[in-house]
């Protein structure tokens, strides 16, 4: 299922270029615009979940997928030092994009704190 109105499933579905990185049945990935770390890298399941709050057995195994990517992409972009994972639920947690999506944040040494 798709969201013909949703900025990720544009760019899934081709409509808006993005740096892909990533790419499998389940999963898209590509370089955030506006990135926080020397690589910052959006994970996303092809499938449309709205954010982290709608996660349910249905539609948890394009989550478990993503997991999968990330340990891949992070592999492929030298982050065997560390690397951290985000997810933003909702607008007060700073969700601007209501596609469920997984920031891989890496590429130098990160604080202790998140926020």
């Amino acid at each position: 299922m798709t969201d013909s109105n949703c900025l990720f499933c544009k760019l899934i579905a081709g409509e808006i270029p993005s740096g892909k990185v990533y790419e499998d049945e389940y999963v898209y990935a590509f370089r955030d615009i506006n990135p926080q770390a020397p690589v910052h890298i959006l994970v996303v399941p092809k499938e449309h979940i709205a954010c982290a709050a709608e996660i349910n057995g249905e539609n948890s195994l394009h989550v478990a997928k993503c997991f999968e990517a990330i340990a891949k992409i992070a592999e492929a972009e030298g982050l065997d030092k560390g690397y951290r994972v985000v997810n933003n639920c909702g607008d007060d947690g700073g969700q601007t994009v209501m596609h469920l999506h997984f920031h891989i944040i890496g590429g130098t040494k990160l604080s202790e704190r998140i926020i």
